[in-house]
């Protein structure tokens, strides 16, 4: 080994020997504990009798600063895999040969965080990962290709001012965040969602001017008593800078193409018994699992002045802002503690105005990569695969339920099971009848959420081909079979 580099790989040894796991509720985000880093330490004896009490189990990788543990650094990691079976909506494609349906394996996320709390008011967040990664690498660009070597990027890269000294009551941060208002699920914690997937409409200008619903922000939050509340100013991308063929003006509203305007944003909870966890910027945990006894009312919004353009007639260029907002309630509580049982159960209404008959058909993991063009509804592209109308002008309802059942349901250490079901159904102008998706699944939570197994069945509507001046009917309903495997630390 070159003697130059022996220091570097002491310093490595002796700072990864520091990493401490200490025991954390497996939900992202986390609290953090108090208690010092514990160090491990390996027995070599040999022929002698176990120890009688072995090392209790961690389930974090942590550093602490100082001696209380109030100051530390944390690293965590992710990774969701997805096989899929889908029925394709007529005329899907699979690089250039008719499919009905398919088969694929995929990864829906894989992430790595780095973030700690290095002083009293100094917070640091970054993530790193990649989103949607199948055999298409998020599907073909304009140019007919696609690159399956940069899906990477960051997620997240947040510096955040904690004002007062061991208190929520207000916090200052600013960069590329997912501190977002609108709804709980336009900010999730994805690795402890109920379900196998969080509703993405609700992350409303995802991939056109955001960076997967990043946004470069300066924000304010904290909780003051019974309210959590979040206010943010972002600076939208132009949507020419989302990697995709521009769309074209027309009738129907688009992002608009010229000009650039500030987004608003806030979101307000109202936290009737327990508060939520509120360390990690923006992220908003899914479930607790039965840890926590929380009920929530909360209202958001998203505004953004002259954000959408259409032709109201040849020549007529017309501009409108963009208004989003929605009311809900969130519960996630115990039923019964000595047995382990729980509920999780959100139902929110969202109003959705992008102006003028705005849709936009989106599809998770989509494995499809194209549609013959006599089949796009409303001459729309990207309708392959196991795409339907996601966002849209007009108004959604959606809710959903799980139960969590007995701990130790199959044995002490086998875990137990949550089933679930979600609705998401939308009136959208451009649509003419009632759209419903509904999903129905099974978690078997072999260790909480670091590490399960989400069985899910969608049912959707697919849409009759039309040109672009005519509202969409439905044509039929197809389904998606998909095995999650979970595994976070």
């Amino acid at each position: 080994m070159n003697t130059s580099m022996k220091p570097v790989w002491v310093s490595a040894l002796l700072l990864s020997s520091q990493l401490a796991f200490a025991q954390q509720p497996t939900t992202l985000p986390a609290d953090t504990t108090k208690k010092p880093a514990t160090s491990i330490i390996v027995s070599e004896r040999v022929n002698q009798a176990p120890a009688q009490k072995s090392a209790a189990e961690k389930n974090e990788l942590k550093y602490n600063l100082n001696e209380s543990g109030s100051h530390f650094f944390k690293a965590t990691f992710l990774n969701q895999t997805w096989l899929q079976f889908n029925q394709s909506n007529p005329g899907s494609t699979v690089v250039g040969v008719p499919k009905d349906n398919t088969l694929s394996i995929g990864l829906r996320r894989t992430r790595m965080q780095l973030f700690g709390q290095i002083s009293d008011h100094v917070f640091l967040y970054i993530q790193f990962g990649m989103n949607n990664f199948n055999y298409l690498n998020g599907g073909f660009n304009q140019t007919g290709s696609s690159n399956r070597k940069i899906q990477a990027f960051f997620h997240d890269a947040v510096s955040e001012y904690i004002v007062w000294k061991n208190k929520d009551y207000l916090k200052i941060g600013g960069g590329l965040t997912i501190v977002n208002g609108l709804s709980r699920f336009s900010s999730p914690s994805v690795s402890s969602i109920m379900s196998m997937d969080v509703p993405v409409f609700a992350q409303a200008t995802v991939d056109q001017t955001d960076e997967f619903s990043r946004k470069l922000s300066l924000y304010a939050r904290g909780q003051v008593g019974h309210l959590d509340y979040r206010v943010v100013m972002s600076d939208p991308f132009p949507i020419q800078t989302n990697g995709a063929a521009l769309p074209t003006y027309g009738p129907n509203s688009i992002f608009a193409l010229k000009g650039h305007n500030k987004q608003f944003q806030g979101l307000f909870m109202w936290q009737f018994f327990d508060k939520e966890t509120n360390q990690v910027p923006g992220y908003i945990t899914g479930t607790y699992l039965g840890a926590r006894r929380i009920v929530n009312l909360e209202a958001g919004f998203i505004t953004q002045k002259n954000a959408m353009v259409h032709l109201a007639a040849p020549g007529d260029t017309v501009y409108q802002n963009m208004n989003l907002w929605s009311v809900a309630s969130y519960v996630d509580m115990p039923l019964n503690k000595a047995k382990g049982t729980a509920i999780n159960a959100y139902l929110g209404y969202f109003h959705t105005d992008y102006g003028n008959n705005y849709l936009r058909f989106n599809g998770a993991l989509n494995p499809a990569s194209d549609i013959a063009a006599a089949q796009r509804p409303g001459g729309l592209g990207n309708t392959q695969g196991n795409t339907f109308p996601m966002f849209g002008t007009g108004s959604v309802v959606y809710g959903q339920f799980g139960y969590l059942m007995k701990r130790n349901l199959f044995g002490p250490g086998n875990g137990t099971l949550m089933p679930y079901v979600q609705a998401q159904v939308a009136n959208y102008q451009r649509v003419t009848n009632t759209l419903g998706v509904y999903n129905v699944g099974l978690n078997y939570l072999i260790k909480g959420h670091n590490g399960k197994f989400t069985l899910d069945y969608q049912n959707r509507p697919y849409y009759e081909p039309s040109p672009s001046t005519s509202p969409l009917s439905a044509g039929g309903r197809r389904g998606q079979l998909t095995l999650q495997y979970q595994v976070f630390i």
